[in-house]
């Protein structure tokens, strides 16, 4: 078929009502009535979101003449047989200011191709044509695109005309559209940029510099780069975090008070977390986008698609987003050494990962990680956070075992060339012996251990084999997120709770199976207002507590719905689940495998 055989026309026309136009036609449909669907789910975000939900109506015709359609499922429709060019159109919704759907109004427009673009049953290997229309009115003449999808015509960062080679390329290149804020480098020879939407006063040369760092860092991990060019499309809000892989660009959204400010010398918390959120979406671009499990090749975007493989390609992604930082020397081995404590203190911290192996979380990510409810971290096990872990240990146990002859960087490099390079999925059976046979030492008690019990991992001795301390101290507060030793050496008796951040009343967002609150019968969603007769709000039912010892019983006074609950709580000992790690003296062998880890 002509490349011209699908062409989809987007008019962003009605930026107050948050709706934009499609217009499909399709030169040869289906003889026997052709079938369309919107995707149930985004690549990257295992969680069925029913994109269809925010067609506004759908119509189609041959000519001029109207073509009946009947609506098959949630989010399939068929067109009647007509003789002739077939033509759709239909409205979608766009309200979702996430990294995952589609966003539009009189400020900007963010648009992911699973959300807007219908697929053809039957072509959806064809070529597809793009038009992309800026919205009508004086007042949007200054918008531009940003978007990595292959220009058919349209000039860099302009409206136009853009290609894509088939369905899933089509979908996999968000587009920004808008007033921003662009900043430009190049990596390996091949252009980068990132885009900025939102108000911000972000060092603009600061960020283009550390990025190009942490770009070339990973480019030099694997020996290339696979794409022609690539794109971080960055949403910077009040209040937000996330971000979500595409082939040659990544979305993300992110506090603006994150971004670096002007002035400013070593990364401070927020602007680390970012820069370690860009290296993480950009290490993708190898380890799920190209090395990917067998079950994404290609993807089925109608419904779940399961794998008990997802702690390697998050897990192993989560562990190199924050080592490329200090590798590229953006941070101190100190600071590195910081973030990987907190990692493991968010993993030790959760009750669930006595409960759920690594490859459970992975397997039940639709229905479990990705709809987590409160009773979640007695449940389950992060798939990110203890993956990064084991890939950790997998990466110190090599070191060690072959004397710093090998590391988790040849089983990255080894896994690109025989399946990133080729196409090839990874079968669910096959990962475990491919990183043996690229690491050159058995690894089969290890796997078992990490991926399939519910054991933890041998940590300190891995880190001691690089002369990194582990230590595990009490948690101090609910905004102690560990990596650092003691600093508030008064902290209170345990009462086995987490406050919702999102509340302005002291309601428990979680009771921790085995702790005080939940022995004594507090509940997930009670509001806790009165600790021994003495009023308790977010500012003083630390300070209440601190009153206490470990074993004396309080009297707490709590809401539950519109009932006032009286119970007696034993308090207890805070629980050894903070972790921070220290750089020790070693005999040089260890001091040169640390030097080696450190600096890859």
């Amino acid at each position: 078929m002509p490349p011209e055989a699908l062409s989809y026309r987007l008019d962003p026309y009605l930026p107050h009502a948050h709706r934009v136009r499609v217009t499909l036609a399709i030169t040869e449909p289906d003889p026997a009535g052709q079938s369309l669907s919107m995707a149930a789910w985004i690549p990257g975000s295992y969680m069925i979101r029913d994109f269809a939900k925010h067609v506004v109506g759908l119509s189609a015709r041959c000519g001029d003449e109207p073509v009946a359609v009947e609506k098959v499922d949630k989010q399939t429709w068929r067109c009647a047989p007509c003789a002739g060019a077939l033509t759709v159109e239909y409205e979608v919704y766009c309200w979702d200011l996430s990294v995952r759907g589609a966003h539009f109004d009189a400020t900007h427009g963010f648009f992911n191709g699973t959300s807007l673009f219908l697929k053809v049953h039957g072509r959806e290997g064809d070529p597809c044509a793009v038009e992309i229309l800026p919205p009508p009115g004086e007042a949007f003449s200054d918008w531009r695109i940003a978007t990595t999808l292959p220009s058919a015509g349209a000039a860099a960062f302009g409206f136009g005309h853009y290609q894509a080679g088939d369905y899933d390329e089509l979908v996999d290149h968000p587009i920004e559209m808008g007033r921003f804020t662009l900043l430009e480098f190049e990596v390996a020879g091949r252009p980068h940029a990132m885009a900025i939407t939102g108000r911000q006063q972000a060092d603009s040369a600061r960020l283009a510099t550390d990025l190009q760092k942490v770009c070339s860092y990973h480019v030099g991990l694997f020996g290339e780069f696979p794409t022609d060019r690539y794109l971080f499309l960055t949403m910077a809000v009040g209040d937000g975090y996330g971000g979500l892989e595409h082939r040659a660009s990544t979305a993300l959204i992110c506090k603006r008070d994150d971004l670096p400010r002007p002035g400013l010398g070593e990364p401070d918390e927020g602007y680390r977390n970012f820069l370690g959120l860009c290296s993480h979406e950009y290490f993708h671009t190898w380890n799920v986008k190209r090395i990917k499990p067998a079950a994404f090749t290609p993807y089925d975007l109608s419904g779940e698609v399961h794998t008990r493989l997802l702690w390697a390609f998050e897990g192993i992604t989560s562990y190199y987003d924050e080592l490329a930082l200090v590798r590229s020397g953006l941070i101190s081995p100190e600071s590195y050494l910081e973030l990987l404590g907190q990692t493991i203190t968010r993993v030790l911290r959760t009750p669930g990962r006595q409960r759920q192996s690594v490859t459970e979380s992975s397997f039940d990510a639709w229905t479990k990680f990705y709809k987590q409810d409160e009773n979640a971290p007695n449940a389950i096990v992060s798939y990110y956070a203890k993956g990064a872990l084991i890939a950790l240990a997998l990466d110190l146990l090599i070191r060690r075992d072959t004397e710093s002859r090998r590391s988790l960087d040849d089983v990255m490099r080894g896994l690109w060339a025989e399946y990133g390079k080729t196409g090839r999925g990874i079968a669910e059976t096959e990962l475990e012996a491919v990183i043996e046979r690229f690491a050159e030492i058995p690894l089969g008690p290890f796997f078992q251990q990490a991926l399939y019990s519910t054991d933890d991992l041998p940590l300190e001795e891995l880190l001691n084999s690089v002369g990194v301390g582990l230590h595990l101290r009490a948690t101090e507060s609910d905004s102690d997120k560990g990596g650092k030793p003691v600093q508030d050496s008064t902290a209170g008796p345990d009462l086995g709770v987490r406050l919702d951040p999102n509340a302005s009343e002291t309601r428990i967002q979680f009771c921790f199976e085995g702790r005080p609150a939940m022995n004594a019968g507090l509940s997930a969603g009670d509001v806790i207002i009165a600790v021994e007769g003495l009023k308790a709000d977010r500012g003083s039912l630390e300070r209440l507590l601190k009153r206490h010892q470990p074993g004396d019983r309080v009297r707490l006074h709590a809401f539950r719905r519109d009932e006032l609950l009286e119970i007696d709580v034993e308090l207890g000992e805070r629980p050894l689940d903070t972790c921070y790690l220290t750089l020790d003296e070693a005999e040089a062998e260890v001091l040169k495998r640390r030097q080696l880890w450190l600096t890859g």
